[in-house]
């Protein structure tokens, strides 16, 4: 039986499971191994301290994640379908491991995330 994602723990092991995933993922991986090269231990950390403050408050994250994914865009051209997919596969990992309220939060706050983003960037 899934439980709901709970503390810090839990949003690690969802963070590391859907990036897990995005790596090798043929529709948005490139972003990530071929456009930026990401660190993933720094990228990780930070994913960790945003999604952790998106469901718990902790104010754990400081940054500006529209301007790096305008940064993003400007090395390479985003589409509607980059971040749909996105979504999907948030969703999928999160629907893959936990279940309950936070867990619904999550997926609700990315769609939301990931909306404004689409919006700002592609107009």
């Amino acid at each position: 039986m899934k439980t709901d994602i709970q503390d810090r723990t839990d949003i690690e092991t969802l963070i590391n499971a859907f990036y897990d995933t995005v790596k090798t993922d043929e529709t948005i991986g490139y972003f990530f191994t071929e456009v930026v090269k990401v660190n993933w231990e720094k990228h990780l950390h930070t994913m960790y301290d945003f999604w952790e403050n998106i469901v718990f408050h902790t104010g754990s994250y400081s940054g500006n994640p529209m301007h790096k994914h305008q940064n993003l865009n400007q090395q390479s051209p985003m589409t509607m379908e980059h971040f749909q997919h996105w979504i999907k596969l948030f969703h999928h990992t999160v629907d893959q491991l936990f279940e309950g309220p936070n867990s619904e939060i999550i997926k609700q706050r990315a769609s939301s995330v990931a909306t404004v983003m689409m919006v700002k960037i592609l107009g």
